[in-house]
This record gives C-alpha cells, structure tokens and sequence, in this order.
C-alpha cells in the first residue's frame, strides 16, 4: 500500500513537472526578467533550449540573463552555444567578448570582439573593447592601434585616452604617449597620474631632466599617489644624484613601506655608499615583496660574493641573469664568481654572453610603474527576438 502511494506521489510530481516544461515559453522568461526576477527566468530559459536545442536565440538570451546575475562563465558558454548554432545571430559576438572580459578572461575576449569589427569594421564599442582586451593581455602595440580607432580625435573622453596613452607608453611609442599626455592635461591639468605617464615617456625620449620636472608636478598635486616619489628617485639614480634619489625613496617608503621598487633602488644607494648590512636589509625586503626585481638579484649576488656566501650569490646572480638575459652586468658578475669557484667551463659561458651583449642596455622608467588594469563601464546588448 505504501509503494503503491509512493508511486502516485512521483507519478503527480512528474506530471507537475512536465506540465510546467510544457508551459515555458520566451514571453514568460521575458515577463520575469522585466519583473527583475532574474534567477527564474534563468531557469525558463534552459528549459526553452532543452526544449529546443537548436533555438540559437533562446541560448543567447540566456547568456543575457546570466550576464545580469553576473555569472559570466556560465553566460560565455550560452553565447558560445548560440554561435554554433547561429554564428550571425546579432549582438551574440559582442555578448560573448563582454562576458570574457567582465571575468577577467582578456585573451578570450579579443576573438569575439575581432569578430564584431570583421562584420563592422567601425564599430566604436567593438574598437574599446578590441583595445581594452589587447591591453589586459600586455600586447601595447594592439591596443595601441585599436585605441586610437576609437579614441579618434575626441579630447573628451579622458579616461580613454589615458589608456591610449599609457598602451603607446608600453609599447615604446613615446612620440605618440608624449602627444596623448599633452591632449589629457589640456583637458584636466591636474591630473596626478597622466603628469606620471607624461613624465615616463619623456624619460623614454631621452629628456630625463624634464621627466622629473613632470614628475615633480604630479607629486605637488597628490604627493600620496602611488610611485610618484619613486618615479622622481628613479630619475636622479638613473642621472646619479644618489642623495637626492635616497630623499624621493624615502619618502615613497614613508607612503608605503611595503614598496619593492624603492626598497631595491635604496639598498642599491647603500651598497654604492659601502653600507653592506643596510643594504642586504633593504634588497631582502624588496626580494620578499617581488620575485622580479632584477637589480635587488644582481646587488644582493656581489654583497655575498664578498661575504664569500658563495652559494647564495650563485642564486640571486642566476635569478638576475633569468629576468633579463640581455643584461651584460649579471652575465659578468656569475662569470666572474664561477672563476673564484674553479668552475671555468661555466665561468667562460658567461663571459662570452657578455661579450656578445656589448655592455648593458640602458635602464629606463617605462616598464617599472605597471599599468592599471582595463576597467569597462559596457553594458550588454539584448538578446535577438
């Protein structure tokens, strides 16, 4: 008696449950999306496309109201889902590159975005984001290209030519960082980290002294902005003005304490001022903070080649020599420290690599402020009908 009303119970549930699959139509999910109940419409819609796996339409509209719910996976393998289906189908495309790039997924974002601009090539939004996406992945020279499609010649948007500026900057197109610097400040003179990026091309040019005049600027105006005082530091170590470069670590380490770069470039100064012990404090602490530091590696691999910790400067020199193989200096240093060591096979690799290297690559500011990550004030296109 009791498997008999057992049955009866799973056979009603059953037929409440088919019943409803049977009623799930686009009007109602559209109903409850208007109503702002997002998570039922949600649900009518993948009952739509198990309905009708092949309704392109009915898998982006889901990819819509997942994108509203903020499930961005889940919404990019909806849209991905409806181009199989339908790789025309209107705004899907431009969804999808959404949807990636709202997660973060940057890479993945610039195909769908490609796409957008291949049906129409001078699409502004696609042009943005097409940019945006290059930059997040670090390809400047892309972004570079696209931003300037899209920035066009409207002095307004500041905040899009920032990151116009700042992708020249990156990809060592100082000429076109330096003119994009100078439209930003017509528009907002005080504008702390546009003078920072102005002040950072003009340092690629070769115009040092007038960098950390910009410099100079950007710290007047907000003297607590990240990397300003390093920045300036930065430029009088690169000219060798130790003691005023020491006064602008200083005074970034009084903002941060924690901030790698000046840590390196201070122990750096109390190295070349024969203070050792204050020195190793120093680059440790840069070395604990960031693993990519090339200068911390080289300095802290000559103090302990001169303590005769042979075994730790072989590291640090090996690590410098990693993060950047172009640089002669480390080369020599590790060549040099493999001939006290009797090891001469590994001593003459390394000098031979200096010598193909010919000295060591001039060291500028670009490339030691990071850029910030895109931001996207975008929101998503509805789904077809």
């Amino acid at each position: 008696m009791k498997t008999w009303r057992l049955q009866l119970a799973l056979a009603v549930v059953l037929t409440a449950t088919l019943a409803s699959a049977q009623t799930a139509t686009p009007e109602e999910a559209e109903t409850l999306e208007s109503q702002g109940k997002l998570p039922q419409a949600a649900e009518i819609w993948r009952t739509i496309t198990q309905q009708h796996p092949n309704d392109a339409a009915a898998y982006a509209s889901l990819g819509v109201v997942l994108s509203k719910l903020q499930k961005y996976p889940e919404a990019a393998s909806a849209y991905r889902e409806a181009i199989k289906l339908d790789a025309k189908l209107p705004g899907v495309q431009l969804n999808l590159g959404l949807a990636e790039f709202k997660q973060g997924d940057f890479r993945a974002a610039i195909e769908p975005f490609r796409a957008v601009l291949g049906a129409d090539p001078k699409n502004p939004q696609a042009q943005t984001l097409l940019g945006l996406s290059y930059y997040g992945v670090k390809e400047f020279a892309e972004a570079e290209k696209y931003l300037k499609m899209a920035a066009g010649p409207d002095t307004a948007n500041t905040e899009l030519r920032q990151v116009l500026a700042q992708s020249c900057l990156w990809a060592k197109d100082y000429d076109c960082a330096e003119e994009e610097f100078r439209r930003i400040l017509q528009t907002d003179p005080e504008s702390a980290s546009a003078h920072i990026l102005s002040g950072e091309a003009l340092d690629g040019l070769g115009k040092t002294s007038e960098a950390i005049e910009e410099f100079k600027v950007a710290a007047k105006i907000a003297p607590r902005e990240p990397s300003v005082h390093f920045g300036i530091g930065f430029l009088y170590w690169k000219l060798h003005q130790y003691e005023d470069a020491e006064k602008e670590f200083q005074a970034e380490l009084a903002n941060d304490p924690s901030q790698a770069q000046a840590l390196a470039y201070f122990g750096d100064i109390e190295w070349k001022n024969n203070h050792p012990e204050k020195a190793l404090e120093l680059l440790n602490r840069a070395v604990q903070s960031r693993k990519d530091i090339r200068l911390a590696y080289v300095d802290l691999g000559v103090i302990y080649t001169q303590q005769k910790k042979y075994d730790d400067a072989v590291t640090a020199l090996q690590h410098a020599v990693e993060l950047d193989p172009a640089q002669a200096d480390a080369h020599y240093r590790l060549g040099r420290l493999y001939q006290t060591l009797g090891n001469t096979a590994a001593a003459q690799k390394e000098l031979e690599k200096v010598r193909e290297l010919h000295g060591t690559a001039d060291e500028g500011l670009v490339g030691k402020i990071a850029p910030s990550p895109p931001s996207l004030n975008e929101s998503e296109g509805h789904s077809p009908q």
